[in-house]
């Protein structure tokens, strides 16, 4: 598979570390958890996928709508970890380390998320100007 552009993006980079932290970090639960690990794995792979989904579409409003998903995923996810400290699942460090990854990444994709409304906005003014006859 080639190198593709969502692969350069600081977001996409910041999903990728988020999944593997996810994935380390649900490694050491009891079997009792299979069922928030699942979700969690889940909701971090979510994050990931969806920004590569939109990424490869061919719309800027579809990028957006999957771009959101990705950040619905990344909020219930963070509402995952901050369940593990306080189920003493996790470290605070882990808590600290995940909790400060989630919130770069949120950051990140609501500045991308505006950036394309933009750049939408200004193709529809283009598509609505009219030559002036004179």
């Amino acid at each position: 598979m080639g190198e593709y552009g969502f692969k350069k993006l600081v977001v996409w980079k910041n999903t990728q570390k988020l999944r593997k932290l996810i994935y380390e970090m649900t490694k050491k639960f009891p079997k009792s958890e299979m069922r928030r690990i699942s979700q969690m794995r889940d909701a971090a792979r979510s994050v990931k996928q969806n920004i590569q989904e939109g990424y490869m579409s061919s719309s800027i409003g579809i990028y957006i709508r999957s771009l959101s998903i990705s950040e619905g995923s990344l909020g219930e996810l963070s509402g995952d970890v901050e369940d593990c400290l306080e189920d003493n699942l996790i470290s605070k460090e882990e808590f600290f380390e995940a909790d400060s990854l989630c919130g770069k990444t949120d950051y990140l994709l609501k500045r991308l998320i505006r950036s394309l409304e933009i750049k939408r906005e200004g193709r529809a003014k283009k598509q609505c100007r009219r030559p002036n006859k004179e």
